[in-house]
């Protein structure tokens, strides 16, 4: 029995970057060497242990036989005559097929360190067409890394959109490529080669014919920013035609609740921030309560922050952003309790608060601190 340390640690290491997981390959040992030996099964579609110690998982070398449509149609056989190279052989791309054995050497059959050195993403073998989900890791990975891709392996990309594999691609497994991809240093880069290949068009038809540059940058600049995953999103997605095509890409990729409200926020709300200058003390509490940011300050703070990399200012000085955050303040200042519970006051209270909090707000408009 031989274990290896195979795929992204691997790949990682070689780049140099930090890694978080580490998997491994176990050849020549049956399932019930591995549970003799303390390591605990957790594979449902394959046999997969975890270390009794580290909790690391352990996966006996296996080959996959190409079994229906989509990443699901496969038939796995797990064997102690499996040899790593067979298990090597059915992962995508080159750089994610290197192992490290317990000698330290490494197991290279495809040349994946020569593709590190040279920043490209090369798929291992034709069975790369034989899983969608491929496509997107791809994607995600030149987002990630600023890796090119193999011209045969970017032909290939094209051949599967084409010959409707990414048409079974599970919705939940798109969303999360797509998120990984958004929070990389480059989301543009996943987005061009979704455009180039064919499958965007695929997995988010409501963008019509894709992301135009000024989008790509601006979802770049987001991730320059830190900016958070339903930031990233609400501008990616900014160029939807309407709140009727956004919310059906939301349901059909089940795009999380908060990611899904901001991003139909933003499809109107980033045009109104923007004017918020030209607003009087009445027309700011209208924004505030039409975008609940009294009762959901963080969600608004959000609204803000994409608006202001939309305009590619950055929030603390960008003058519509100062004027609505110094305005919700101002709103929220005031004693909500002893207003609806004054009885001197004969109007509703919904009608009291606002004429409060839009004294407030004017108040601050008088008097408050001068806008950058």
């Amino acid at each position: 029995m031989n274990i290896y340390c195979v795929g992204g640690a691997v790949r990682d290491e070689l780049l140099g970057l930090p890694v978080k997981d580490r998997d491994w390959v176990v050849v020549g040992a049956t399932p019930e060497q591995m549970v003799e030996l303390g390591y605990r099964p957790v594979g449902k579609d394959f046999p997969v242990f975890l270390h009794p110690e580290t909790h690391e998982e352990y996966a006996l070398a296996r080959t996959e036989r190409k079994s229906g449509r989509g990443y699901r149609g496969f038939t796995v056989f797990a064997s102690p005559d499996v040899t790593l190279e067979e298990d090597l052989t059915r992962r995508d791309l080159t750089i994610n097929a290197i192992a490290r054995g317990s000698d330290g050497r490494l197991v290279d059959p495809f040349g994946g360190t020569a593709d590190i050195a040279a920043g490209v993403l090369r798929h291992v073998s034709p069975a790369f067409a034989e899983d969608p989900v491929r496509i997107l890791r791809v994607a995600r990975f030149a987002a990630r890394f600023g890796f090119s891709i193999a011209p045969a392996t970017h032909d290939l990309m094209r051949h599967m959109v084409a010959d409707g594999e990414a048409d079974h691609l599970v919705a939940e497994r798109v969303w999360q490529e797509l998120a990984r991809g958004l929070m990389e240093t480059c989301p543009s880069a996943m987005f061009a080669v979704l455009q180039d290949t064919g499958a965007l068009a695929r997995v988010a038809p409501e963008l019509g014919s894709g992301l135009s540059t000024p989008t790509l940058a601006i979802v770049d600049r987001a991730a320059t920013a830190q900016a958070p995953l339903a930031v990233r999103f609400a501008l990616a997605v900014h160029g939807t035609p309407d709140a009727s095509s956004l919310a059906l890409l939301c349901d059909r990729l089940r795009v999380p609740t908060d990611c899904r409200e901001l991003a139909l926020l933003c499809l109107t709300g980033i045009d109104r921030v923007r004017y918020a200058v030209d607003r009087d003390a009445e027309g700011l509490v209208d924004l505030l309560q039409w975008a609940d940011a009294l009762r959901r300050p963080p969600r608004f703070h959000d609204l803000l922050n994409a608006a202001a990399l939309h305009a590619g200012i950055a929030l603390e000085t960008w003058p519509p952003a100062v004027r609505l955050l110094a305005a919700l303040d101002a709103a929220t200042g005031i004693d909500a309790a002893a207003i609806a519970t004054d009885r001197t006051d004969s109007r509703p209270i919904p009608e009291r608060l606002r004429a409060f909090r839009v004294n407030a707000v004017a108040r601050y408009l008088r008097s408050g601190p001068a806008e950058p």
